[in-house]
This record gives C-alpha cells, sequence and structure tokens, in this order.
C-alpha cells in the first residue's frame, strides 16, 4: 500500500517514518527545500509531557484581559475581518470550560506519555543524535500565588503517571546551578526528570534522511496545489514543482500533515478543520560563557517563556500570538525574550549574534490534535498539535499507523 504524507515538518516525517517501519511504501512532500523549515525550525526545543494542561483552561480569559494592550503579553490577539479567527476564539472560550479542560487535560497526558516511550525507543534504535538532553524540564515560579498551585499540579501529573517533584529555590538551584544568580527571586518550582529538550530541526532533518534511505520518495520544493476530489474519493494530488511545471502525484492513500495550512487544503471538500495559526517567536543565540549556562530545560511559568540549551547555543522561546498567516518577525515580540536571557543569565550569550524566528503553531481551540480518518475514503489527518507538536509527534505517528492498519492504539484518547 503506498501512501503519500502531504508536509515533512516534524509531525510528518515522523508519520512517513513510522509508516515506512510498518512496511507501507511512502511518499512525503514538501514546498521546502528540506524537511522541517517552517513551524519545526526553532521552536523551544521542549518535549515537555509535564504541561499537558492546554492554553484553553478556566484562567485564560481573565489572563488574556489582564494582558490586553501590552506589547510583550504573553498571548496576544490581533482582531483581524476573518470569519475564521472568530470561530476559533469562540471556540477556545468554551474549551476554558473546567470540565473541558479536565478532558483535554487528559487526553494530552496520554498521548504525550506515550509519545515520550515512542520517542525514545526511535533514538534507540536508530542513533540519531540532535542535542538531547534527557536531564527533565524544571518549571519555574516567581510568585509565591503562583507556586501554591504546584503541589495540586504534581499531584495531577501523578494521576496521570508523570513524576513531577515540588522544589524549593534552592532546590531549583541545586538543580540547575546556573540559576544562583536569581535564588533570591524564585517562589519555588517544579521538577519534571522524564522530559527532555533537543533540537527538533536537527531531528526532523536526520529522521528525513533516514527515511530516504529506507526507500521513501522524498518531493522536496513541490507546492502542492489541491486535492483531486471525485465521486468522494481522493485519486490525486495536483503540484507544481520549483520551475512551476505541474503535475499530479497519487498514492492508495494520502495524509495530510501541513500544520496550520490543512484547514486551506481540505475546504474545497467541504471540511473546517478547528485549526488557527497561532505565531510563536524564538531566539537563539551562541553561548559566550558555556559554564554559566543551563544544562536543563527551562519554563518560566510566570512569563510563559522556555529555555533550552542546543550544543553551545542557547534558545529562548514563547508567546502566542494570533495574527493570521503573518510570519513577520516583530521586534516588539522578540524583546522581551532578549530581556528575560539578559536578567536570567547575564553576559551568557553572544547578544551582538542573536538570531531571532517566528513560526505558525498548528492549534485547535483545546490543544487536541486530529489524529485519524479523513472526511473521505483514502484521506487520513494527523495535524492540529499546536505548541506541543515536538513532544506528541512519535506518538501521533504511532497511533495513526495503528489506526490505518485498522487496530486501535492502547491509549485513552479521542482518535478520529
Amino acid at each position: 500500500m503506498h501512501v503519500m504524507v502531504l508536509g515533512a515538518g516534524v509531525t510528518g516525517v515522523t508519520t512517513a517514518w513510522y509508516l515506512r517501519q510498518a512496511g507501507f511504501e511512502v511518499s512525503l512532500i514538501d514546498r521546502q527545500p528540506g524537511a522541517g523549515l517552517e513551524t519545526s525550525f526553532a521552536n523551544g526545543g521542549q518535549i515537555s509531557i509535564s504541561h499537558p494542561e492546554p492554553w484553553a483552561n478556566p484562567s485564560a480569559p481573565w489572563l488574556a484581559l489582564r494582558w490586553l494592550g501590552r506589547t510583550d503579553a504573553p498571548l496576544k490577539l490581533h482582531p483581524a475581518r476573518d470569519p475564521a479567527q472568530w470561530r476559533w476564539v469562540i471556540a477556545f472560550l468554551r474549551e476554558c470550560l473546567p470540565w473541558r479542560t479536565r478532558h483535554n487535560t487528559a487526553a494530552i497526558a496520554a498521548l504525550a506519555v506515550w509519545s515520550g516511550h515512542c520517542l525514545a525507543e526511535l533514538r534507540d534504535t536508530t542513533g540519531l543524535e540532535y542535542e538531547q538532553r534527557t536531564r527533565g524540564i524544571l518549571h519555574l515560579f516567581n510568585s509565591t500565588r503562583e507556586f501554591r498551585h504546584a503541589t495540586r499540579r504534581a499531584a495531577e501529573l501523578a494521576h496521570f503517571g508523570i513524576e513531577a517533584r515540588v522544589c524549593s529555590a534552592a532546590d531549583c538551584v541545586e538543580i540547575e546551578p546556573a540559576l544562583g544568580f536569581r535564588h533570591g527571586h524564585l517562589a519555588g518550582g517544579m521538577y519534571a526528570p522524564g522530559d527532555e529538550s533537543g533540537n527538533a530541526h536537527l531531528f526532523t532533518q536526520a529522521l528525513a534522511e533516514r527515511l530516504g534511505q529506507a526507500g521513501a520518495r522524498l518531493y522536496w520544493n513541490t507546492r502542492i496545489l489541491h486535492l483531486n476530489h471525485r465521486n468522494g474519493r481522493i485519486d490525486g494530488v495536483d503540484i507544481a514543482d520549483a520551475a512551476g511545471r505541474k503535475g499530479v502525484l497519487s498514492a492508495d492513500a494520502y495524509v495530510v500533515c501541513l500544520g496550520s495550512y490543512s484547514p486551506r487544503l481540505l475546504a474545497p471538500l467541504g471540511m473546517r478543520l478547528p485549526i488557527y495559526p497561532v505565531k510563536g517567536y524564538s531566539i537563539t543565540a551562541p553561548l559566550t560563557e558555556p559554564a554559566r549556562a543551563p544544562e536543563v530545560s527551562l519554563t518560566d511559568e510566570s512569563r510563559r517563556i522556555v529555555c533550552s540549551r542546543l550544543g553551545n547555543r542557547l534558545r529562548v522561546a514563547g508567546t502566542a500570538e494570533l495574527n493570521g498567516f503573518d510570519t513577520r518577525v516583530r521586534p516588539e515580540r522578540i524583546r522581551p525574550l532578549e530581556e528575560w536571557a539578559r536578567q536570567n543569565f547575564p553576559g551568557v550569550i553572544d547578544e551582538t549574534r542573536i538570531t531571532p524566528w517566528a513560526g505558525l503553531r498548528p492549534a485547535t481551540p483545546g490543544n487536541l490534535p486530529l489524529i485519524g480518518k479523513g472526511p473521505c475514503p483514502k484521506l487520513w489527518l494527523n495535524t492540529g498539535h499546536g505548541t506541543l507538536g515536538w513532544t506528541l509527534a512519535c506518538g501521533s505517528a504511532a497511533a495513526l499507523v495503528q489506526l490505518m492498519r485498522g487496530e486501535w492504539p492502547p491509549i485513552a484518547y479521542p482518535f478520529r
């Protein structure tokens, strides 16, 4: 059976890999000259199994109101005359209801735990190197009010089988000595030793290379124009190469892994996917003093900022911005990331060589990816992973392969 995977971000490449390992004939298509060059290119680098709670939770509407008008707000809405944006916002507010948040958190946790096991197994069998660090994630709380919730959160994570322990400020510095500079500014933390970090771009490119060696057909610089849809079935993909030459590629089944662009491809089929682009930002800079740089990946819970060490560079990422398909790097959104690095690790990075980045994260209102059957025969979905694409990639891909083989994955998740 020949399966064509549309999109070569971390989700598309892992999907193609698991399909090939299961014995499927595989083709992979992307408009870029290689894998992982859009949303997967410069994300925060975290495999954050310990963060299953979605952005849509009971506190989100009040936080959004509090941040209204701030240029450095962790969550920022740019209102537009776009019905899709407002449909998404209304659905997001519905997902903030307590019972919806509990349901979504449990589903994300189940998929994240399984995905972590899948990633570890893939790494062991392939020997992939992608600047990975298996030293956990340390969540930091700057205020006593926020830190009060850490014990409850750790207990909830334990219920999902996720190890996390509450830490004093001194414990945080013991886990990550580079935090010694700001010891007096910490209320406490929560440490999840089972979490990881790594370079999603390197991982995606290395796995795509292995995929080509395993016999998959890789179509780079190939734009997907639309799906040929006749008599209720997909019978091909209209494409155009870098020179503008058009053609048709066909297969026995098609998997949509196009992230924020998935709704555009499927709209002509009458399918309205609840996915909207949520722009995130990051900065990456070389280290000037590696000995003073953090070794453990960090999440600043107060600022909604994450930090990961990638070799001899530091990646700082954060913010969520609803502004359509705008991928421009806005200086006022990058500035808080630079200031965070400067305040927490002064003199550690070369500020003259900072590389800023912005990418579109394909978010569903409740942060649940769409995994399973599409609206017509031969069409499958693995898209809408939002801020957890790197965390959920391997588990989502492994689950989709089982569904395509007529099996049900061994986790409690609302697959399609």
